[in-house]
């Protein structure tokens, strides 16, 4: 879950600074479950990332920006495109 959260962070910072957001902070509660996977094997299943962030700065994005900033960074992580366990992303209030 660890390397899943900071591979998300990193590309949600990177696409945030290139968007000239000033990101103040970012904490994640990372979880992960466990259960049978499709070959009946005990492993990660899911991984659930709940990002919370806060903006300073000027520019604040607004709620689709954030969406948005998500979305790139989930769909560009490596690690989470690696995994069979399926990866959400669940925002939450900073």
């Amino acid at each position: 879950m660890a390397a899943t959260s900071s591979c998300h962070m990193l590309f949600f910072l990177a696409y945030a600074a290139r968007a000239g957001f000033v990101v103040e902070r970012y904490l994640d509660e990372a979880v992960g479950i466990m259960g049978r996977d499709d070959r009946g094997k005990v492993a990660i299943v899911s991984v659930v990332l709940r990002p919370a962030v806060t903006f300073s700065g000027e520019t604040l994005p607004d709620a689709a920006a954030l969406a948005d900033l998500h979305h790139r960074a989930h769909d560009h992580c490596y690690i989470a495109n690696s995994l069979r366990a399926s990866v959400t992303v669940e925002p939450r209030a900073a």
